[in-house]
């Protein structure tokens, strides 16, 4: 790279469980983004920012693309995906090594009709075991589209990703960097605080209850060396209520110490954090509240 400074916005999408957040995370190291083994655990179109020396790549993780389903969240889910193909200088496409399904189709389809340079990369190397068996799979891959810039590697597993993001970097324009370099993300706090609960809640639940909660900071407030903050999870049945409360409050609990700490590193503070449960049925139908996720 020449000493001029690059700066590009970059999409990352993919179809459900990709390991698109999970990339994400580990490009920025932090995990603000939501990873479980599940679909539909990110929501909203996050933003990252990962200053280099040179180049500052302000990366937008999406909700995965899933055509299948028909409530309200998941079509407002999707919406927010295909935005984030438009007005950004570089997509990044995940896929798997050996799956290509109707969502991989119709997510190049509409790449096909922009004109951000395109990286495809190849996640979950890590499955093949036979290394020589990694091209024939670049190769088939290369006959779909004329990607810009094919990388395969393993987002769980690879700890720097240099490859990739020395390819992103390739096509972004020359620019002043959009943000400071200490920067992480342009969300706000109460977005940061929300998404870190949820994300600690749906992993802690994973096993037991679908993905029917979500989350809301009630109070946030900041001194010199605490941060006081109360967040409400809404479930949508009273019996879901009661699997993430737990006996004798045990899982509320587990939640609001792992989120605690993660406030903690978060904001360089200590964080005293109350957690609600509450409920507010059907609640994915609900206009209002899912408008919160739109982008």
């Amino acid at each position: 790279m020449s000493g001029e400074s690059k700066c590009g916005f970059v999409s990352i999408v993919g179809r459900a469980n990709v390991g698109k957040s999970t990339l994400f995370n580990k490009l920025l190291g932090d995990q603000l983004s939501v990873t479980t083994h599940k679909p539909h655990t990110t929501r909203n179109n996050i933003r990252g920012i990962l200053s280099l020396e040179l180049c500052q790549l302000v990366l937008v993780d999406t909700p995965g693309v899933q055509l299948s389903h028909r409530r309200l969240m998941h079509r407002v889910m999707l919406s927010n995906a295909l935005s984030a193909l438009q007005e950004v200088d570089v997509v990044m496409m995940l896929v798997e090594p050996y799956v290509w399904n109707r969502e991989d189709d119709y997510l190049l389809e509409q790449i096909g009709q922009i004109k951000a340079s395109v990286v495809l990369v190849i996640n979950k190397v890590d499955k093949i075991k036979d290394k020589s068996e990694l091209l024939p799979v670049i190769d088939a891959l290369k006959s779909r589209h004329a990607f810009d810039s094919i990388v395969p590697l393993s987002a769980l597993y690879d700890q720097q990703a240099t490859a990739l993001t020395r390819e992103l970097c390739r096509f972004c324009p020359p620019s002043e960097f959009l943000f400071p370099r200490d920067v992480k993300w342009d969300r706000d706090d109460a977005f940061v605080v929300a998404e870190i609960v949820r994300g600690v809640a749906m992993v802690q639940l994973q096993k037991e209850l679908p993905y029917v909660l979500y989350t809301e900071v009630e109070t946030l407030e900041f001194a010199e060396s605490l941060v006081t903050v109360s967040v409400v999870i809404w479930v949508e049945k009273d019996s879901q209520k009661a699997i993430v409360i737990g006996k004798k409050g045990s899982r509320l609990k587990a939640i609001g110490e792992q989120a605690r700490r993660r406030l903690e590193r978060v904001f360089h503070r200590k964080v005293m954090l109350s957690t609600w449960v509450k409920v507010k049925q059907n609640w994915q139908d609900q206009q209002g509240i899912v408008s919160r996720f739109k982008h």
